[in-house]
C-alpha cells in the first residue's frame, strides 16, 4: 500500500494544519444544528457516508490511487473507519438529535485527550511528561469553564449522555488504532474502503429505527455540502496527516480547542452568549494545548 507522502512540507503549511484542522472540525456541531431538524441522523449521516464513498472511489480510480495489498489491511482501514466516522459521528448527532445540550455532548466528548494520553502510554508506548499532563488537565478545566452555561438537561438526559459517552470511547479508539495500523495508508483509496462499512452501518440503524425522510430546504443541502467536502474530506484528512505526523496525544489534545471555537462560531453565527468565564476558559484551554504540544520534541512532530 502506497504511504502517506513523508517529505518535509513547506513550514508555513506545516504550521498552519493544527489550527486549520481545529476551525474545520468545529463546524462539524454548525453543520449538525443547521441539517438535523430536516431529517433523522441515522439517514442524515447514511447520506453524508454514501456520498463520500462515491466520492472517494471515483476519485481513487480516476486519480490511479494504490489500493491495500491484503485483506489485512482492508480490515484495518475499516475498523478504524467504523470507529472514526461510525460509532463517532453517529452517537454525536443521536446525542443532539434527542436534545442533548451541545455543552454537556462538548464536555463528555472532551475528555477525549485525557482518556487518549491515559491508554496512548500502554498501547502505543508513548511517553507523557508532568508538563504534558498538566496542559491535558488544565485543557479539560477550560472546556468545562466554556460550556458551563450551555449545559442544560432534559428528560433524555440519561440516553443523550451514553450516547455522547460512546461517542467519546469510538473517536479516542479510533484515533489510537489508526496511528498503530493505518498511518501509511493512501488518503483517497484508503478513506474510501473506511467510509464503506460505515455505510452499511447507518442503512441498518436508519431502515430499523427511522422513517429515513428527508426535507430538501436549502438549509439542509448547504449543511450536507459542508459537512461532505469541509469536514469529511478537509478536516478528516488533515487529522490523518496530524495522526501520521505527530503523537497521539499531541493530536488529541487540539480537541481541547474545538469547544472554544465552536462557542465563538455560536456568537458571531447564531447571537449566542459569550461571558467572561467561557473566554477565560479559552485561554485556559489554548495554555493547555500550549503545554502538551510545546514539550513534544521527545515525540515526533507534526513536520517530520
Amino acid at each position: 500500500m502506497a504511504t502517506v507522502d513523508t517529505r518535509p512540507a513547506p513550514l508555513t503549511w506545516v504550521g498552519t494544519m493544527p489550527a486549520l484542522f481545529v476551525l474545520l472540525w468545529s463546524t462539524g456541531f454548525i453543520g449538525a444544528k443547521l441539517g438535523l431538524p430536516y431529517t433523522e441522523p441515522f439517514t442524515f449521516l447514511l447520506v453524508r457516508f454514501t456520498t463520500l464513498a462515491v466520492i472517494l472511489v471515483l476519485a481513487s480510480l480516476i486519480l490511479r490511487a494504490p489500493w491495500p495489498k491484503n485483506w489485512a489491511e482492508v480490515f484495518h482501514l475499516m475498523v478504524s473507519g467504523l470507529l472514526v466516522h461510525g460509532v463517532y459521528l453517529g452517537a454525536v448527532f443521536y446525542s443532539i438529535s434527542i436534545g442533548l445540550s451541545t455543552g454537556i455532548t462538548a464536555l463528555i466528548v472532551g475528555m477525549q485527550p485525557l482518556l487518549t494520553a491515559l491508554v496512548a502510554r500502554s498501547y502505543l508506548g508513548e511517553q507523557i511528561s508532568p508538563k504534558q499532563w498538566t496542559g491535558l488537565i488544565l485543557g479539560f478545566c477550560g472546556i468545562v469553564l466554556v460550556v458551563t452555561r450551555k449545559i442544560a438537561f432534559n428528560s433524555l438526559e440519561g440516553v443523550g449522555v451514553v450516547s455522547a459517552a460512546i461517542a467519546l470511547v469510538g473517536i479516542t479508539l479510533g484515533v489510537l488504532y489508526q496511528k498503530r495500523h493505518c498511518s501509511g495508508m493512501d488518503l483517497r483509496s484508503g478513506s474510501a474502503i473506511q467510509f464503506i462499512p460505515c455505510v452499511g452501518l447507518m442503512a441498518i440503524l436508519a431502515s430499523l429505527f427511522e422513517s429515513m425522510e428527508i426535507t430538501w430546504t436549502g438549509q439542509f443541502v448547504f449543511a450536507l455540502v459542508w459537512l461532505v467536502v469541509v469536514l469529511s474530506l478537509g478536516a478528516i484528512t488533515l487529522l490523518y496527516i496530524l495522526i501520521h505526523r505527530g503523537a497521539a496525544t499531541q493530536v488529541a489534545s487540539l480537541f481541547y480547542l474545538v469547544p472554544p471555537v465552536v462557542a465563538v462560531l455560536g456568537y458571531f453565527l447564531f447571537g449566542e452568549e459569550l461571558g467572561w468565564i467561557a473566554i477565560i476558559g479559552m485561554a485556559v484551554a489554548v495554555l493547555g494545548v500550549a503545554l502538551v504540544t510545546a514539550d513534544g520534541k521527545k515525540q515526533p512532530q507534526y513536520g517530520r
